[in-house]
């Protein structure tokens, strides 16, 4: 019959069926090749913009946040609170992320700087008003003194806390009375680091310590 596609296998014009089959089939391969290109298309285009915010978006570090002054700051909490305050002169390179006076959840209140002497640590300095060791048992999560230690000729407790992350990261801290206040220095890094502010403020811890009655 004229228009009928004949087939070569089968040497005749193929049926309607025929005919209807290789029509779908042709729809199925066309339909699946379509959808395979999209495919690839999709997966291009993500992987274009993925660069494009790899490679084009401006990158860099984050500026280092400014280390803040404490001499003034100091000045006016000595002011405040009518009373001496200690400014550990520690030294240039170390970077001072707070300093402020806090009130504590027994209701006592310190004057408090935070160091970062290095990327790794931090050592804080706490002169707590009118306070003692009871103090810096509560701020170090119930940690008792483990022995002591006389440095720059101040006797030291010694707090080892077993659990630095319950401490709040303090590792080790060293704390003793000056005056009517207790000082403590803790922080995350070496024994050292804290040593060195205890060093450091002695002087001025023998000095509130003989200011007392």
């Amino acid at each position: 019959m004229a228009g009928q596609r004949v087939v070569a296998e089968l040497g005749r014009p193929e049926t309607p069926d025929e005919t209807a089959a290789r029509k779908a089939e042709s729809s199925r391969v066309y339909r699946s090749s379509q959808t395979f290109r999209n495919l690839i298309a999709a997966l291009i285009a993500t992987l274009l913009v993925v660069l494009a915010v790899v490679f084009g978006v401006p990158r860099g570090e984050l500026p280092a946040r400014e280390s803040i002054d404490t001499a003034p700051v100091a000045a006016d909490v000595a002011e405040t609170y009518d009373r001496a305050v200690i400014d550990p002169a520690v030294p240039d390179a170390w970077r001072v992320n707070s300093a402020a006076v806090a009130a504590e959840a027994d209701g006592s209140t310190a004057w408090t700087i935070v160091y970062v002497p290095d990327d790794t640590s931090f050592v804080r300095f706490s002169q707590a008003f009118d306070a003692d060791e009871a103090w810096a048992r509560s701020e170090l999560r119930g940690t008792a003194p483990s022995g002591s230690a006389t440095i720059a000729g101040i006797v030291w407790q010694v707090f080892e806390p077993a659990d630095a992350d319950a401490a709040g990261n303090i590792s080790y801290a060293l704390g003793t009375q000056a005056g009517a206040d207790y000082v403590l220095v803790s922080g995350s890094g070496s024994a050292d680091t804290v040593g060195e502010i205890a060093e450091i403020i002695a002087p001025r811890v023998a000095e509130l310590r003989s200011a007392t009655p």
